[in-house]
């Protein structure tokens, strides 16, 4: 059976020539037989690559040649199948939607915290909010115990609900690859928290590394799969059409609105 690489990765730096770079993108991955999607901005670039191993490497070895994303890392996985349609290369206002222009993590970034030190502190029972940046379907798939749920329908909306975020203890936020604290850290630091972190390289990250302990369900991914577990495999859960929810076998029934 033919086993697929699955890659996702980012990096916030200025970019310019977007045309040319996406045109040099689009042709080296549909020559290499890659699917997925690549997002290009003036604030950066965000990855989210499927194909067979071969081909990723040599899509990974050519674009880090290029200086701008020498240094960028990727989250990896395998699945059976393919969990992309086609390939696409978009330029984009954002590559992830906040509407904040002010919020500019090219320039500045928030403190992280490694996927081992935050099993630490929750090994250790630390006094701290755990708040998840992600939509509120995507928290139905799994998330860390006693995470905080802003019931978002849209990343866009984090700066309109964080005041039902406590602000007397630490915060540890997380998102399923990194990408969306990289904003929402910022906001919060703008808002006057006076103390928060990002899970570094987020739950896709923390799984690689530890094995997912205090973390309950799937994690929900934006491709084929819907959900991977723990150990980074398609989790065989379904995705809700009505909510958008977790479909769980063998019942065939959403959790969520029993669709």
């Amino acid at each position: 059976m033919t086993q697929i690489l699955n890659i996702a990765g980012y990096k916030f730096i200025e970019l310019s020539d977007l045309p040319a770079l996406q045109a040099s993108l689009l042709a080296r991955a549909d020559r290499l037989q890659i699917k997925g999607t690549i997002l290009l901005s003036f604030e950066g670039i965000n990855i989210s690559l499927a194909g067979v191993p071969e081909a990723i490497t040599a899509f990974l070895t050519e674009t880090q040649t290029d200086e701008r994303f020498a240094d960028m890392t990727f989250r990896e996985s395998l699945s059976s199948f393919q969990p992309f349609e086609r390939l696409k290369v978009k330029i984009k206002k954002e590559i992830i939607t906040l509407r904040q222009p002010q919020i500019r993590p090219e320039e500045a970034a928030a403190p992280a915290i490694s996927a081992q030190e935050f099993q630490q502190w929750l090994d250790q029972n630390r006094d701290i909010t755990i708040l998840d940046t992600r939509n509120d379907y995507e928290m139905q798939f799994g998330t860390f115990r006693n995470a905080v749920n802003l019931h978002m329908k849209d990343f866009s909306e984090f700066p309109q609900v964080i005041d039902q975020v406590p602000r007397d203890k630490p915060i540890v936020m997380f998102c399923t690859g990194g990408i969306r604290c990289e904003k929402a850290a910022l906001v919060m630091q703008e808002a006057g928290f006076p103390e928060v972190y990002q899970l570094e390289g987020g739950i896709l990250k923390y799984f690689a590394e530890t094995g997912g302990k205090h973390y309950e369900g799937e994690c929900f991914v934006f491709d084929q799969r819907v959900a991977v577990d723990v150990n980074l495999q398609p989790a065989g859960t379904k995705q809700c059409v009505t909510c958008q929810g977790p479909i769980k076998q063998p019942a065939d029934s959403c959790v969520s609105c029993n669709n």
